[in-house]
């Protein structure tokens, strides 16, 4: 009897111990794996300024699209989270005459670490930097000789976020407002009056290579959402200000755009499949 009773006790002391690391395996792959992503698709306002050009503004329409991941690592003991953030816009804008009108377009890509306070069990502040990649054009249908702009820079940024989960009768929603500050970075910028078949050509291209701050590209982007649940799907409305500026080799160009977006977010759980070609278990295999 006390043999089986020992037997007893060992067998659920191990079945314990295993079912205990098994649940700790499986919290530290949740931690990590959980990604929450948000495809946005949104309209506003634009104001587009750039002596290279034309010494007038140009006003008028912008649209947008963005593609957002964001999710946890293991840093810091799990209190790092990534961002991962794509956007391209198109805008269409003319003078004040309303006697010409300009192309617009950038591509602009973030990739960064967030820290995360974690105030409380449904607030937190977070704070961290982000490589923060440009690349688009501005054309004049009128000009000539210069007809386009093109817009190549990179920063580093400081970046924050204010994160919120809350209730209003039973509903959930999240709050977040997010702010980026390029603090320096290099850009690509022609001299005023210079053609780019100079650059390009005859290799006349010193000092078309800038460093940039704050004295030279004081730029913001800033973001405020609210996630809605709306049967079985989550919404995203948003605001987004985009306001990016800089003065370099006696040109001085501005982009600034106020939109509107609106959006799904999805909730996935990432599996890593080692092998690359081994099928997945036929109860999580949708295909």
């Amino acid at each position: 009897m006390k043999k089986k009773l020992i037997y007893l006790g060992l067998t659920g002391c191990i079945l314990f111990a295993l079912c205990t690391k098994l649940q700790a395996q499986i919290d530290s792959l949740q931690a990590h794996r959980y990604v929450t992503r948000a495809t946005m698709y949104g309209i506003g306002f634009t104001n587009v300024f750039d002596t290279y050009l034309s010494p007038q503004e140009y006003k008028g329409i912008d649209f947008r699209i963005s593609r957002e991941t964001i999710r946890m690592t293991k840093l810091f003991d799990g209190n790092v989270s990534v961002q991962n953030f794509f956007q391209a816009d198109i805008g269409y804008t003319h003078n004040r005459a309303d006697n010409n009108n300009t192309f617009s377009g950038l591509v602009n890509w973030n990739y960064g670490l967030h820290y995360q306070f974690r105030l409380t069990e449904n607030f937190k502040l977070l704070a961290g930097g982000l490589i923060d990649a440009n690349g688009g054009f501005v054309y004049n249908l009128r000009n000539t000789n210069n007809p386009a702009s093109a817009r190549a820079y990179v920063n580093l940024d400081a970046s924050g976020m204010a994160i919120w989960h809350l209730k209003i009768k039973r509903y959930p929603m999240v709050l977040r407002y997010q702010v980026n500050l390029p603090v320096m970075g290099v850009l690509f910028s022609p001299h005023y009056g210079q053609s780019y078949y100079e650059i390009f050509s005859l290799g006349n291209a010193g000092g078309v290579i800038k460093f940039t701050s704050l004295h030279n590209q004081p730029s913001l982007r800033q973001m405020l959402s609210i996630d809605l649940p709306i049967g079985y799907t989550k919404m995203r409305f948003s605001y987004l200000a985009d306001l990016q500026q800089y003065k370099v080799n006696n040109i001085k160009t501005h982009t600034y755009s106020h939109v509107f977006m609106v959006g799904f977010v999805k909730d996935l759980y990432r599996i890593r499949n080692k092998k690359g070609t081994a099928p997945l278990p036929s109860s999580v295999r949708a295909y």
